[in-house]
């Protein structure tokens, strides 16, 4: 019965679960109309004009768990699910005051407090004056039917074994991924993997465990993704991973590459496989195997609907079986110049490492100049010196040092060097005052020791911490600032002081400014670059070093590559500046060297 409450002395009134039935029913009702609530299959309820209930048949009690003597008299709304809105009701009402009828699927709850769904049918009965005198409906539980379609959809569009979207609901999914994209101009990513070897462990341990082994892949796979994302079984050993929304310029190919580096390396774990176990029983018996899997993916970006379905899953086919064709273990983009830079950047990943285990690191000082010349601070700038290629310069590594979170490790080793490097100048007088500038990634200022790091540094080395300056840029504080200033605080009342890296190039520059305890800012070489030629530049540079100067910070301009700028900048009260037409960053000795001829 509809969840409305109406008196028979009112107009209509909108229904709603909380109010099934009007108040005030009539003590009976006609006996052929009982006669009718009686024995069916189907669940029988007679209510009077104001919907109270007057009599239900045993169907309806077997259905609803209650019995009749616990519904009569009362409301309807008892058996409300809370799972509808008022808007259900009221079209409900609506269509009963057109055409005195109602039917359709409503979700009731039982006395057990199951919710189910059942076929409900309302007709509303009438005296010979036109009068609605009771109102009758008929009820089925279609809980079995809604299960079977439940079971034939899962049938139709799900991996019966991982319970993951088959290559049917794939395609649908990617057709209206492509839809959105064209819409949106967000490129995808489609991802096809293939399992190593995997013909092999069916062939010599069994389907059992090899079904087991896909079932956890499944597992692995949704885990690596973000929701939203689809993750589908194509048959056998081959699955598809979709996503959408990516970056619509160059970033997108770097995005999909740190998901497919994400799903390599979760499949690359080693698996503890039985001959039993589901989705959702992963008990351990005696006889658990461990077992080395490895995966070839192929990658194909799309954007809008320049391709077809099959052109897409095409190309993640043939990038796949490229990495079938590099020795397997692999990802492969289909595109040859992503493919290209995806590879370099590989190779510079391994390199990484080899650099890092063999300190194949320097450090080069970079002198920071005053008007007349004069030196007091210094900027250390980590270099590589790679064995093949030279020197490389902190843009070519630096991004996928943090990318690979190696940059906690590689600032690490620059904080200890430079304190190491304190100490040594605390007894030399030409170097004994020099501060040096640190700079320190994100990734390793979020690490939750790192306060107790830098401390142990400076108290292992026995540097000087007023001579160590820690420079950061605003992404550090895009996260959580006041975990930033209680650290920054911790090392402050230390001796170490801190640096505004780039400022200007944010959002938010005003805001960081304010609330964070800092000693120095650094003004991105983007703003003094035009300076000397743009007075829109000039004048947003002087408001940046006279709103600096007022909050008591010291100065420096980054970039002032020529004497015209040099001398806006001091003219205009700029404390220092960092160029190389002062001097270039210089190797240990040489900077030695530099100091004492000076």
């Amino acid at each position: 019965m509809p969840s409305t409450s109406r008196r028979s002395d009112q107009s209509s009134k909108p229904a709603t679960e909380a109010s099934l039935a009007p108040q005030g029913a009539s003590p009976g009702a006609a006996p052929d109309l009982m006669a009718l609530a009686f024995e069916s299959e189907e669940g029988r309820i007679v209510t009077d004009a104001g919907r109270l209930i007057l009599r239900v048949n045993k169907a309806f009690c077997r259905i609803t768990g209650y019995s009749a003597d616990e519904v009569t008299g009362k409301n309807p709304a008892l058996l409300g699910s809370g799972l509808h809105d008022k808007a259900f009701f009221a079209a409900m009402n609506e269509r009963l005051d057109q055409v005195g009828a109602w039917q359709g699927e409503i979700w009731n709850r039982r006395k057990n407090g199951e919710v189910y769904p059942e076929w409900l049918t309302i007709s509303a009965v009438k005296s010979a004056d036109g009068e609605i005198t009771h109102y009758l409906g008929t009820l089925t539980d279609v809980s079995e039917r809604k299960s079977v379609e439940n079971e034939l959809r899962n049938l139709a569009f799900y991996d019966p074994l991982t319970r993951l979207p088959n290559r049917r609901l794939l395609l649908d999914r990617l057709q209206q991924a492509m839809t959105v994209s064209a819409r949106t101009e967000k490129t995808g990513a489609v991802m096809l993997l293939d399992l190593d070897n995997f013909k092999a462990l069916n062939d010599s341990l069994g389907h059992d465990i090899g079904d087991e082994l896909l079932m956890e892949v499944a597992r692995r796979l949704e885990s690596s993704v973000r929701q939203g994302d689809t993750v589908a079984r194509m048959g056998g050993d081959e699955f598809v991973v979709m996503l959408e929304g990516l970056d619509a310029s160059g970033m997108a190919a770097a995005q999909a590459e740190a998901v497919a580096a994400k799903i390599h390396a979760a499949l690359n774990r080693t698996y503890h496989l039985t001959h039993h176990g589901s989705l959702d029983d992963r008990s351990q018996h005696q006889n658990t195997i461990e077992y080395h899997s490895t995966s070839s993916i192929g990658i194909a970006l799309f954007l809008g609907q320049h391709d077809s379905v099959a052109a897409v899953l095409k190309k993640a086919d043939l990038a796949m079986y490229q990495s079938k064709a590099t020795g397997r273990n692999a990802i492969s983009f289909f595109d040859r110049g992503i493919q290209d830079a995806f590879t370099a950047r590989m190779v510079l990943h391994a390199e990484l490492d080899d650099a890092i285990r063999e300190k194949q690191f320097v450090i080069h000082y970079h002198p920071l100049s005053d008007g007349d010349g004069g030196m007091s601070e210094v900027e250390a700038l980590l270099r590589w010196q790679h064995p093949q290629r030279g020197l490389l310069h902190p843009a070519e590594f630096i991004a996928l040092a943090e990318q690979s979170r190696k940059i906690i490790a590689l600032d690490h080793w620059v904080l200890g060097t430079v304190c190491r490097q304190l100490a040594v100048w605390r007894h030399a007088p030409k170097k004994s005052g020099i501060c040096v500038n640190v700079n320190i990634s994100p990734v390793t200022f979020s690490q939750q020791n790192f306060v107790k790091r830098v401390l142990d540094e400076l108290a292992r080395s026995g540097a000087d911490p007023r001579l160590l300056r820690i420079e950061f840029t605003e992404r550090l504080v895009l996260d959580d600032v006041g975990v930033v200033i209680a650290k920054m605080g911790a090392l402050g009342e230390a001796g170490v002081s801190f640096s505004l890296d780039d400022f200007g190039t944010g959002d938010s520059s005003l805001t960081y400014l304010k609330r964070l305890p800092l000693h120095q800012l650094k003004i991105s070489r983007s703003l003094v670059h035009d300076m000397a030629t743009d007075s829109e530049a000039a004048s947003l540079v002087y408001t940046v070093i006279a709103l600096a100067k007022n909050m008591g910070l010291t100065v420096i301009a980054k970039g002032a590559e020529t004497r015209e700028q040099q001398l806006l900048l001091f003219e205009n009260h700029c404390d220092l500046h960092q160029s190389y037409l002062f001097c270039e960053p210089m190797p240990l000795a040489e900077f030695e060297a530099f100091l004492e001829a000076r």
